[in-house]
């Protein structure tokens, strides 16, 4: 699927009239089967974004296309996954899989046969046929979030919409899921196979990483600033880190945002 934005504006009106605007002339194509990601500053319009995409919230001018057809509201080809897990904790791992599944427009005419085969094989595409039958307490942060992952996954949407997905992990596990996310992304097969993806993140470094092409969004509103192309051979791995080529992708990022940046952090 591919997803069009056309000079997108997002005012926020206050109870006393006041207009704010979030972002203003966003401009942005994703391709099919293409990994985006969107940094910038704190403020920057970032999550707005992603909503509007999501149809979570309505653009105040500018149209949202998904296949030529405009958004006007959530859909199941458009899946959301956000930083917090949102899990039900008295529900087992299989359960909270299944849950859109059964109580939501994407599994209807399935049967519970082919729901229960649905679980399974997007369980053991994140790794975690093992732990079907345990509770969400039960699991580490990186396993609370492949589940909320495989439940993503699990109704098939077209377009995966993350927005920080692994921000409140550890480094060590942050790296690893990265790593994880592009393989179930289907970086080693055709990219006619593989989900458009739009994912959202404060860390240059795992935007560089994932990407195809990183938005870079300036503040106050919100606004494309550049976009810049990631040329990094796939599959990337570690040996990908420690490339000259990811250091200068990096670094250049960091010299768009860094003053604006630090106002953000300082303000």
């Amino acid at each position: 699927m591919t997803i069009d934005l056309q000079s997108v504006r997002k005012e926020f009106v206050a109870r006393d009239g006041a207009r704010t605007p979030a972002v203003e002339d966003v401009s942005l194509t994703l391709g099919e089967g293409e990994f985006v990601v969107i940094v910038g500053p704190s403020g920057c319009g970032k999550t707005t974004v992603l909503n509007m995409i999501a149809g979570l919230e309505r653009p105040t001018a500018g149209a949202i296309l998904a296949d030529g057809r405009p958004v006007t509201g959530p859909g199941v080809d458009r899946g959301v996954m956000f930083q917090d897990y949102a899990l039900f904790p008295w529900r087992t791992v299989a359960e909270n899989v299944a849950f859109p599944l059964r109580f939501g427009p994407a599994g209807a005419g399935l049967s519970g046969a082919a729901i229960g085969d649905r679980v399974d094989a997007t369980l053991t595409l994140v790794g975690l046929a093992a732990a079907r039958d345990k509770y969400p307490h039960q699991l580490s942060g990186g396993m609370r979030q492949r589940v909320a992952l495989a439940r993503l996954l699990s109704y098939e949407p077209k377009v995966l919409l993350m927005d920080e997905p692994l921000a409140a992990l550890d480094a060590q596990t942050r790296t690893i899921l990265q790593d994880e996310l592009l393989r179930i992304w289907g970086q080693d097969g055709p990219a006619a196979s593989r989900r458009t993806v739009l994912f959202i993140t404060h860390a240059i470094d795992e935007a560089v990483f994932l990407a195809d092409r990183v938005v870079v969004m300036s503040s106050h509103p919100g606004r494309v600033r550049e976009i810049v192309p990631v040329d990094l051979p796939r599959p990337r791995n570690d040996a990908t880190r420690a490339d000259p080529d990811f250091q200068r992708i990096a670094q250049h990022i960091w010299s768009l945002i860094k003053n604006e940046a630090y106002r953000a952090a300082t303000s």
